[in-house]
């Protein structure tokens, strides 16, 4: 866990690494008020990159090299946008964003659990460049997380929004109230793939030369699979576990109002 402490050094910290920090703010003739943030740097070696947000969306697109480009528009009506700060951690590992909500007092991986002022409007929308090869995670409470076209291993999560997520690696998405829908590429032994929502159907796009152990459950919907699975529990329409191919990634899908469907692709 990252102290807050920390984080409001980042400014400083910033400067001495040669990155770029700016915003600005308007107000639009409907009585919203804007404010615009950015952010860039280098990865250098390290190799994750994590967004934490409350309200509002995350977007997620290819980038260059290890440089990573982050952009977020901050947007209230009753509330100014300027009193949600925008923290960066930076260190060995990568590097850590979140949204500060006035009032926050838990460390900064914990701001995507919803502990903040819950009367403020502000909305943080979040656009990233992702560098080949970075683990990316997306963590927010009330918006979407949609990430394509990436390189490495991706994990998103929300409570209410959709999950829509595409890599050429490993994936993970879970959401309560939206769908989930993931393509994902290359699989190690040890993976774990796992795709969970209540209210919402998920689909996967998986390589078609999948080896993997399988568990699925419905309580509403229907599971479609283009795999032959190997059945060693639980096969119904509401549910299957089994060995797809030779096994090992550990896939789950599992959602309670909605359809599962396993379709067969070519690796991205």
């Amino acid at each position: 866990m990252i102290p807050i402490r920390m984080l409001r050094t980042t400014a400083v910290a910033a400067a001495a690494l040669g990155l770029v920090l700016a915003g600005s703010a308007l107000a639009d003739p409907d009585g919203l008020k804007h404010e615009s943030w950015n952010w860039n740097g280098n990865l250098g070696t390290a190799h994750k990159l994590e967004i934490n947000g409350v309200n509002g969306h995350i977007e997620a697109e290819p980038g260059t090299g290890d440089h990573v480009v982050i952009t977020a528009e901050k947007t209230g009506r009753k509330h100014d946008p300027s009193v949600v700060k925008i923290a960066v951690h930076q260190d060995s590992n990568g590097i850590v964003v979140c949204a500060e909500y006035p009032g926050e007092s838990s460390p900064c991986k914990l701001i995507g659990m919803g502990f903040h002022d819950r009367a403020n409007d502000v909305t943080v929308d979040f656009h990233v460049m992702v560098p080949p090869g970075v683990q990316f995670t997306a963590n927010t409470v009330n918006g979407a997380v949609h990430a394509r076209g990436l390189q490495g291993p991706v994990k998103a999560h929300t409570v209410n929004g959709a999950c829509d997520i595409e890599t050429s690696r490993s994936g993970q998405a879970s959401t309560v109230n939206g769908a989930v829908h993931a393509a994902v590429g290359r699989l190690d032994p040890n993976d774990e793939l796992s795709f969970s929502t209540v209210n919402g159907a998920i689909t996967l796009q998986l390589p078609s030369n999948l080896d993997a152990e399988l568990s699925s459950s419905t309580v509403n919907g229907n599971i479609h699979t283009d795999f032959p699975i190997n059945i060693s529990s639980g096969w119904g329409p509401r549910s299957a576990s089994g060995r797809i191919g030779k096994g090992g990634a550990r896939l789950s899908a599992h959602t309670v109002n909605g359809s599962i469907r396993f379709e067969r692709v070519n690796s991205l």
